[in-house]
């Protein structure tokens, strides 16, 4: 509440004070023997209040700080965070601002914020930098006050200290496993020290869809193996149960400065120590206090991480190590060894309870995750190690490249197992993020564990029903997996040649002549147009058009990615759109920048590109300089598909390409907005209007005028997010439509 609502947090430090005031008196005048729950009630009251003041004295450094929204502004801090790469290139880091303000002014300032910087610019923990950019406040919640897309960053003040020496380490390492082949050696700086800037993007997406995404950088499982590692070696060397407890927090401790003590990293090993130290003491049940203990004091230090999915899933999984995965070690060594039962019940015991979490805010469940943890788990404990070790030998170069050698074969392997993983069909479960998903994996959840562990409940009713449920889900699944796969294109008709996929507030068009595909945008989202593909049959596509680089337009290609032999592309803004096509380029694809006048053969039809103009300058790179496509010929009716061009745009296109007679098919510019040259459509009398857009979207497309406007020109009107996948085939000289759903 304090951190989406600021406005609250008086209010609830206020009820928090008072509220521990009253039972404190209370519990002074209780008998002791009926305190505890008292106590219990009056450490949450305090708990609440101290957040509540923590959010409070941040609130207006934090406001202060947020008004420099949509400004070029100069800003100065200390960096908190390692660096990761987005995926528009740059690279990010948090800074604790020191000063903030207009150029040449700058004021001082205390808060947390997020800055983007070029790759070249590489800053270390601790440094003290100056950046230059354009600046942008966050939602509610954000951890971040404000980010910055810096145009210029240079260091103020060089990390000094024990910050200084493990850069230098963690710099040596990286260099060193860089010089290794692929695959492995990019990854490997990830597994050992968290660095992931060596991590190609096709990896990272491959260990996010195996649910391998937690080793490629510093989570608790990371913490965890360090701290197992080091009481095993302890033990090994006679060392006391205290003793190993000691070396193996001073170990954490070194673990957490040589990989950048970021917030990240500091909850990570707050919780794999909790875990750890409660089952290592033997004593689990306590370990669950702990946890709640470590969890409260994290959350009164910074409240923002409440809002963090991270930290979530690091309480989760580290509540499900110290209390699920017993029970179900028990239950699964009813069948099986208890040595491979252990190796199974501690992913399985995170998954199950990281599940529900992971569907608030993501749009898969990985359902091989499992799998892919069993495989890569005997060799991440492995390569995390010696990688160290290769980091603590870096004064001995000899020494420190045989270690990174040896720590380089299981690198190998969990990359290449994230890579075999990703590639399992059906290996991902499209979901809807939000509470009702959330909700149904819960169900799920918990009916998987009262099935397999041991212990509880004892009722059998209760087991009974959860058999039930799992049964139903299993036969649901088999039948979606059916429908979605082998018998997907059964559900097709066969004499479509122009399809506009459902994606959501998107476009994803197929267009067939011969068997050969030209698909033109590829929708937000890789899983949806892949289940659109699957469908029609599409295994391989001789022609990608890329209209322009919006993300509703080209944010699922990575569901092409490795089977396209031609890309059109129109002009292209930024350096993410320069890294997307040089990704498609490696896949194997002829790369083509495409203007007006430039035609070519689809099977038996032919196409030509009537927009925009070479060289011109009139329109930016975006909407207005969309590609626009015609394509005719043999079966295919004559279609037009204009992109995302607005009114202005559209005037200029109807007197340079000169447009003549009618088309059969034509795709609507920018999902039935409302700026629309409504003359352009009265003359091109389309007999069939297709409209891309997504249920409920927040832009109200497509607008009701345009809509009139189709109708009025005697198209038939067909909307994706009405009817689903539309399909508009030709037989005998006459057009076939039909639709996924019955239109309303």
């Amino acid at each position: 509440m304090c951190v989406f609502a600021p406005a609250a947090a008086g209010w609830c430090a206020l009820a928090g004070g008072a509220g521990a005031v009253v039972l404190g008196a209370i519990l002074v005048r209780r008998r002791r023997s009926d305190a505890s729950r008292t106590a219990l009630v009056l450490v949450v009251l305090a708990a609440m209040a101290a957040v509540s003041i923590t959010a409070m004295a941040a609130s207006p450094a934090r406001d202060s700080a947020a008004s420099w929204n949509e400004r070029v502004v100069e800003a100065v801090g200390m960096v908190t965070s390692s660096a990761s790469k987005g995926r528009d290139g740059r690279l990010w880091m948090e800074v604790q601002l020191t000063g903030i303000g207009s150029l040449g002014a700058v004021r001082a300032a205390s808060a947390p914020v997020r800055i983007g910087i070029d790759p070249a610019d590489g800053f270390d923990l601790g440094a003290t930098v100056r950046v230059t950019g354009e600046a942008s406040a966050t939602d509610a919640g954000e951890r971040a006050a404000l980010v910055v897309f810096a145009s210029t960053a240079a260091v103020d003040v060089p990390a000094s200290g024990v910050f200084a020496m493990a850069a230098e380490v963690r710099s040596a390492f990286i260099e060193r496993s860089v010089r290794l082949p692929e695959p492995g050696a990019g990854l490997l700086p990830g597994l050992a020290v968290g660095d992931t800037r060596a991590v190609s993007t096709e990896l990272s997406d491959d260990m996010l869809t195996s649910g391998l995404s937690h080793l490629t950088a510093v989570s608790g499982a990371n913490c965890a193996i360090v701290v197992g590692a080091v009481f095993w070696l302890v033990a090994l060397c006679g060392g006391g149960r205290t003793t190993r407890v000691f070396v193996a927090a001073a170990a954490l401790a070194g673990f957490v400065v040589l990989v950048t003590p970021e917030p990240s990293v500091i909850r990570a090993a707050v919780m794999a120590g909790v875990a750890m130290l409660s089952l290592l003491l033997g004593r689990p049940s306590a370990g669950a206090g702990l946890l709640a203990l470590s969890a409260a004091g994290i959350l009164i230090a910074d409240p923002w991480l409440a809002s963090t999915p991270g930290f979530a899933l690091s309480v989760a999984a580290s509540g499900a190590l110290i209390m699920l995965s017993p029970p179900l070690v028990r239950g699964l060594s009813r069948w099986m060894p208890q040595p491979l039962a252990l190796a199974i019940a501690v992913p399985s015991a995170a998954q199950l309870v990281c599940g529900p979490v992971i569907a608030l805010f993501s749009e898969q469940q990985s359902l091989i995750g499992l799998v892919a943890n069993l495989l890569a788990a005997p060799a991440a404990p492995i390569a995390t190690v010696i990688g160290l070790l290769a980091c603590l030998a870096a004064p001995v170069p000899a020494v420190a490249d045989l270690l990174v050698a040896s720590a380089w074969l299981p690198a190998a392997w969990i990359a290449e197992t994230a890579r075999v993983m990703a590639q399992v069909p059906f290996g991902q479960l499209a979901v809807a993020p939000g509470l009702a998903s959330a909700a149904l994996v819960a169900l799920v959840s918990a009916s998987t564990a009262v099935v397999i562990a041991d212990g509880f409940p004892r009722r059998r009713s209760i087991r009974a029903t959860s058999a039930t449920v799992l049964a139903v889900v299993l036969a649901l699944g088999a039948a979606h997996v059916a429908l979605t796969g082998p018998l997907a294109r059964a559900t097709t008709p066969e004499g479509w040649s122009v399809a506009a996929c459902d994606v959501g507030q998107g476009d994803a068009l197929v267009v067939r002549s011969r068997q050969h595909v030209a698909l033109i945008d590829t929708g937000p989202d890789p899983a949806s147009l892949d289940a659109c593909l699957r469908s029609l049959g599409v295994d391989r596509v001789d022609l990608l058009v890329l209209t322009h680089f919006d993300l509703d337009h080209v944010g699922g290609v990575d569901a092409v990615q490795g089977r396209v032999d031609v890309v059109l592309h129109g002009p292209v803004g930024e350096s993410g759109d320069e890294m997307m096509l040089h990704r498609l380029a490696e896949g194997g694809a002829t790369v083509t920048s495409a203007a007006a006048g430039l035609r070519g053969e689809l099977g038996a039809a032919s196409w030509q590109v009537l927009w925009p103009q070479r060289g011109s300058t009139v329109f930016p790179a975006g909407n207005d300089s969309s590609l626009v496509l015609e394509v005719q010929g043999a079966e295919v009716p004559r279609s037009l598909f204009l992109g995302d061009l607005s009114a202005e745009a559209q005037r200029m296109l109807v007197r340079t390409a000169h447009l003549r007679g009618s088309y059969a098919v034509v795709k609507v510019a920018h999902h039935g907005s409302a700026d629309q040259d409504m003359q352009l459509y009265s003359d091109l009398h389309p007999a069939v209007a297709l409209f891309s857009a997504g249920v409920d979207n927040d832009y109200g497309h497509p607008r009701a005028e345009t809509l009139a406007a189709l109708a009025s020109a005697g198209a038939a009107v067909l909307r994706t997010d009405q009817e689903g996948r539309l399909l508009v085939g030709m037989r005998d000289g006459e057009l076939q439509v039909w639709t996924e759903k019955e239109p309303p």
